[in-house]
């Protein structure tokens, strides 16, 4: 069963959002995995500096700008994740047209605002 969020765009740095993201998470006892560009650890959940493939991925929540996304497009797609979220500043139409023809589901949402809220 599918039942692990993958956060693009990890950082250790506690002041960003990304980071608030995998703690609440982590406190939330979801499953969590985290892709960043300089790599690290947030709550005991290690940021791959490479993306790695995993089959068990249910959502992805982005915290990659548009242009910085664009490189993980056939990777994203390649998760079959059964959403995306496109956290405040990721909203990317290119990508979202391509989760569409893919018939992977997205929302334009915060996934702090979310979990704080019952809805994720």
């Amino acid at each position: 069963m599918k039942d692990t969020t993958l956060v693009m765009g990890a950082s250790e740095n506690v002041q960003r959002y990304s980071n608030m993201a995998i703690r609440k998470l982590v406190n939330h006892n979801h499953k969590v995995k985290a892709f960043g560009i300089r790599g690290g650890e947030v709550s005991d959940i290690p940021i791959e500096k490479l993306p790695i493939h995993c089959e068990e991925i249910d959502t992805v929540t982005l915290y990659l700008n548009p242009t910085k996304q664009k490189p993980y497009y056939d990777y994203i797609l390649s998760l079959k994740p059964r959403r995306v979220i496109f956290n405040p500043g990721t909203e990317n139409p290119e990508l979202q047209t391509l989760l569409k023809k893919n018939g992977i589901a997205f929302e334009e949402a915060c996934t702090l605002v979310m979990l704080s809220t019952n809805q994720y």
